[in-house]
């Protein structure tokens, strides 16, 4: 009496009959066996011919919230300190260059400033001082809760800005540059 070449046998309960190794059973998977031979097993990975797989390691919540939890404290730290440390008062930071070979105000010339009055909570001293850097302060808030949302969800994050965005921020930037080193733009002098 011959026996057949492939007998089925379940792999799990309650999975589908998948095929039975042949008598000896190999010590790899046979890849004649197909596709049809993978189900589902409770731990979240594949079963191939009755052995589990394991599933891929997920990053815990905490190591996923590591960044976006880290950049916001420096940030919260930064803004703690010039809090602390009134730019207004000479010899706490150094002059801006461009300003002090040129006379000209870049687009960050104010931004201490204006972020100690934010730390404050002088939103219109800030605003005078450097409203760009006000933008700023709003642009990275969106994107820091936005981050920190995904990340606990566990979703990917990629911020991936398309060149077209960068072409119009360095344009936002050279504007703003010119109008404040113009009469008509004092206003925005900090």
């Amino acid at each position: 009496m011959t026996a057949p070449a492939h007998r089925t046998r379940s792999a799990e309960p309650g999975d589908t009959n998948v095929p039975a190794p042949p008598p000896g059973g190999p010590s790899a998977p046979d890849p004649s066996w197909g596709a049809s031979a993978v189900s589902p097993s409770p731990s979240g990975g594949a079963a191939r011919h009755g052995h589990p797989v394991p599933p891929v390691p997920s990053r815990s919540r905490a190591r996923r919230l590591l960044a976006p939890v880290g950049a916001v404290a420096g940030v919260v730290a930064a803004f703690a300190y010039v809090g602390a440390v009134d730019p207004n008062e000479p010899g706490h930071y150094p002059v801006c260059p461009l300003f002090r070979l040129t006379g000209l105000y870049c687009p960050g010339c104010g931004g201490l400033r204006s972020a100690h009055a934010f730390a404050h909570g002088d939103l219109p001293t800030a605003l005078g001082a450097n409203a760009l850097a006000v933008v700023g302060y709003g642009v990275f808030a969106v994107v820091a809760v936005l981050w920190l949302v995904r990340a606990y969800r566990g979703v990917p994050t990629r911020l991936a800005v398309p060149p077209v965005w960068w072409w119009g921020i360095g344009a936002v930037l050279a504007l703003f540059t010119l109008v404040r080193n113009l009469p008509l733009g004092s206003a925005l002098v900090p």
